[in-house]
């Protein structure tokens, strides 16, 4: 029998720290739902502590998943783990996961502790924990940089106070896989009672190594890994789940351990996450990415057509990859429709909500004939938009672009209930009409990105734009969808206009694991 190696997903806390990867509540639940699903071990829903919106957000998913584990973030101190605690109390299964900083630098600069300060603080903060929740998950802050005597005092310690899971991050991808898993191995010879406990690991990608590094550790011991859909996350990311997943499965003859993923369910959940967050995959990205299962070369075709295992060492449909499979037309009914997305995961709030997704699956229907999954994915990423989150909205757009001629764009827009217009010439029509849409409303934002990624395939394709707007520090992604490329990135230009002038702004305070 192999041993189990947990599955810990922190899409939603750490992921979401990506520049303007924040999501909404109704979005964090749809993602929940998917990796659920995907029989995710622990989903870390977010940080309580850093906002009322986290809060809300951890809350409802709680409340929504009964088959994971919902877990929360917390620094080792009281009021933080009172949130954590408070946020997940109607879990099914839960967890309050706390840290604090271990290494000399984080010690000495950060926390301004001594190492004697910030063990007695660790011991405390499970003892915190321990009122909520029997699973309590003990991170040592940049383990990764910590010297190990100190490790194994303070993992020691906090294993006699009840901590359950002790993690050891490489918090900012310093480590190599040699190193770590030999720190891993100290660990588990050195430390009283570590047979106890799982031992987890956490391992960010700012050289490259943070799946290396994950799957050294868990050779050396480690059975859980904390990751994330498509490596998302802080900086260059975290560990990619679906490479660590997939790396297990497909070198059984290597790892000692097995999980419990529905890796089917793989491919939909990097797409989900993908547009949610307004992150592209790349097309050669392992597993998820366009290009993951093609070959170009003449000899690999010949060798995949006489026999697949001569240049693929995993079958594209078991990671969920499938021709993309006609779902619904503009002949559909409503019923078809709700069943349809009742098994994409999505579930809508009411009947009036469903009436409005529905009307708008009817005239995307008209305007391409075959509707597929992902398409449905963007129209209800637009219908989870409410109206108090629409400050701005697009009334009309006409632009006029012709050879030899400079390209002009009129727009109106309802901004806080009333109707504005504007109209600009632009070095392109998309570029016309942003400077249309900045006339009405003079935000005073930066634009950092834009990027456009056809949906699905087709010249009816919808296109998906990305728009990512900077203002005083604060950094967001806007995304709109539509058959009309010069709309689509109306919507999203907007779309993040919408989320600047929000109050759901978020600190996080003092970055995390």
């Amino acid at each position: 029998m192999k041993d189990h190696l947990v599955i810990f997903d922190t899409t939603l806390r750490d992921g979401e720290q990506s520049p303007g990867a924040s999501m909404t509540k109704e979005e964090k639940i749809r993602v929940a739902r998917q990796l659920e699903k995907m029989r995710v071990d622990v989903i870390e829903a977010g940080f309580a502590a850093a906002s009322p919106g986290d809060f809300e957000a951890i809350r409802a998913i709680a409340e929504t998943i009964k088959e994971s584990t919902v877990c929360s973030l917390a620094r080792a101190s009281e009021k933080d783990i009172e949130r954590a605690g408070e946020s997940i109390q109607h879990a099914a299964r839960k967890r309050i996961h706390t840290f604090i900083a271990t290494s000399p630098i984080h010690m000495e600069k950060k926390l301004r502790m001594s190492p004697g300060q910030v063990l007695e603080q660790a011991v405390k903060a499970i003892g915190w924990a321990r009122q909520y929740v029997d699973d309590v998950e003990f991170s040592a802050e940049d383990a990764g940089r910590s010297d190990i005597d100190f490790l194994c005092r303070i993992f020691e310690a906090v294993i006699k106070a009840g901590a359950t899971t002790l993690n050891v991050p490489d918090t900012v991808g310093y480590n190599f896989p040699t190193q770590y898993a030999d720190t891993l191995r100290q660990l588990l010879e050195r430390v009283p009672n570590a047979d106890k406990v799982i031992w987890s690991v956490h391992c960010h990608n700012d050289l490259g190594l943070a799946v290396a590094n994950s799957l050294s550790a868990v050779l050396a011991g480690a059975r859980q890994v904390e990751c994330t859909i498509n490596g998302l996350g802080e900086r260059a990311g975290n560990a990619s789940l679906e490479e660590v997943v997939m790396a297990v499965r497909t070198r059984a003859d290597i790892f000692p351990v097995e999980t419990r993923i529905d890796t089917t369910q793989i491919v939909p959940a990097s797409k989900l996450v993908s547009q949610i967050t307004g992150y592209p995959v790349q097309p050669n990205k392992a597993i998820v990415g366009a290009n993951a299962f093609a070959h170009e070369s003449g000899i690999h075709q010949d060798g995949v057509l006489k026999h697949r295992e001569t240049y693929e060492i995993m079958r594209a449909e078991d990671v969920g990859w499938s021709q993309n499979k006609l779902v619904l037309g503009k002949h559909s009914g409503r019923n078809a429709f709700k069943s349809r997305l009742a098994e994409l995961g999505v579930v809508l709030e009411s009947e009036d909500a469903l009436n409005s997704a529905f009307a708008r699956f009817k005239e995307l229907a008209d305007k391409k004939h075959e509707i597929f999954d992902e398409d449905l994915h963007a129209l209800i990423s637009d219908e989870a938009v409410t109206p108090d989150q629409e400050y701005y909205k697009l009334n009309y757009s006409r632009v006029c672009s012709e050879t030899g001629e400079l390209p002009h764009a009129r727009v109106t827009l309802t901004v806080g209930g009333q109707e504005r217009a504007a109209e600009s010439d632009g070095s392109g029509p998309v570029d016309a009409t942003f400077k249309a849409i900045e006339k009405v409303v003079d935000s005073g934002s930066e634009l950092l990105l834009y990027s456009v990624n056809a949906i699905t395939t087709g010249t009816d394709a919808q296109g998906e734009v990305t728009v990512r707007l900077s203002r005083r520090g604060r950094v967001v992604n806007g995304q709109g969808a539509d058959t009309d490329i010069v709309i689509a990135s109306a919507k999203a230009y907007l779309n993040a206009l919408n989320k600047l002038h929000s109050s759901q702004g978020k600190v996080n305070p003092q970055g995390g694991v």
